[in-house]
């Protein structure tokens, strides 16, 4: 299902629709629709896994659940050794598959609608929808506020609940209770996992603990990564975490894109970088300064952060863009300014949104 979201991104941040044009039938195979019940949920062991369905997704192989990676006693890993899924009970339907299919699901909804299928971006749409109000009705503990890791278990884990909220599954009225669990588990997952564990963290507006995370020197950090001695991310933690791993793996630099995406907050709002959001979550970061390329030309976003006091954020927006820019608010009596004029307050939640800003180099501040 993550072939899906990789296709949605990659023509979010180059605007080129060729391969979603060209593997459209093989995007929704992916999306393991088949594997549905008459609820909307998926299951890989309920029996409708068939020949035609490996067909169709390219699978010379079982199709199983993973969740995260290594499981306890495999690659090196002995019986009593935990392995990376914090403690995950895995049922015959589970949490972290249905919140994949969920986000599969909404992302083809916006490809077919892109590719010019208003009919089956409909359908997909529909099916997300449905899917949204039966998972979070089968899967959260009402009286915890977390959600639970499948149908039959009562156990609780890091990635049943970092997965909902990094794709938009949560509930707001249950965001702060994820968000404390979240943070109590600390960082019990992969370096694969904590890609969605920082992007849930930062989607729930979590950012001093985002920086607690990106800047950690526990066993589990990317300092100790360098501490190690490696001099390119590892594909785990420590060679403790997986025995035969190599140490040279894209999938453990997750600062690298959730620094730009989430921390100074760049990411298109429409293929191509047509429209941009910028969006930073500094926590208690006093500065920064980033310059991010895109297909049409880099962004420029620095600031100056005294929080609960002041920011200060200069941005430089390409030709022929737009931009939402987002800033904190931190009360009804602060100053906005933009270019030195004042603007009004529109908050939305803890930030203060300004729409539509034009392309050249924008400075506004916050007191």
């Amino acid at each position: 299902m993550q072939s899906v979201v990789m296709a949605w991104i990659d023509y979010l941040y180059t605007g080129n629709k060729e391969s979603l044009e060209e593997f459209y039938a093989d995007l929704k195979a992916k999306t393991l629709l088949p594997l549905a019940d008459e609820t909307g949920l998926i299951s890989t062991r309920t029996g409708k896994v068939t020949p035609e369905i490996l067909q169709s997704i390219h699978l010379n192989d079982q199709l199983r659940d993973i969740v995260d990676w290594p499981h306890t006693g495999i690659l090196g890993l002995g019986k009593n050794e935990a392995g990376e899924t914090d403690g995950f009970v895995f049922q015959d339907v589970n949490t972290v598959v249905n919140a994949y299919h969920y986000y599969a699901l909404k992302v083809m909804g916006t490809i077919a609608a892109q590719l010019g299928k208003p009919d089956e971006s409909d359908f997909y749409n529909q099916r997300a929808t449905a899917l949204k109000k039966t998972f979070n009705a089968k899967f959260i503990d009402s009286k915890r506020k977390i959600y639970t890791d499948g149908i039959g278990t009562d156990h609780a884990s890091l990635h049943a609940n970092m997965f909902p909220l990094a794709f938009g599954l949560a509930p707001d009225k249950y965001v702060d209770e994820i968000n404390a669990f979240i943070r109590s588990r600390g960082m019990a997952c992969s370096v694969y996992g904590s890609q969605f564990l920082m992007d849930a963290v930062y989607d729930g507006h979590n950012a001093d603990y985002g920086l607690e995370l990106l800047t950690s020197t526990d066993e589990r950090s990317w300092y100790n990564m360098i501490r190690a001695g490696s001099t390119i991310t590892m594909e785990a933690w420590d060679d403790k975490y997986k025995p035969n791993q190599d140490w040279n793996h894209a999938w453990g630099a997750v600062p690298a894109n959730n620094i730009p995406r989430k921390l100074m907050g760049i990411e298109p709002l429409e293929p191509g970088f047509s429209k941009i959001q910028i969006k930073p979550q500094p926590g208690g970061l006093r500065q920064a300064e980033i310059k991010h390329p895109t297909i049409r030309g880099d962004v420029l976003v620095s600031f100056q952060n005294e929080p609960d006091k002041s920011f200060h954020l200069t941005v430089s927006i390409p030709a022929n863009t737009t931009a939402d820019i987002y800033l904190p608010f931190w009360s009804k009596k602060q100053a906005v300014t933009m270019n030195g004029e004042k603007v009004k307050l529109r908050n939305t939640g803890k930030f203060i949104r300004i729409e539509g800003v034009g392309s050249g180099t924008h400075r506004f501040e916050v007191r």
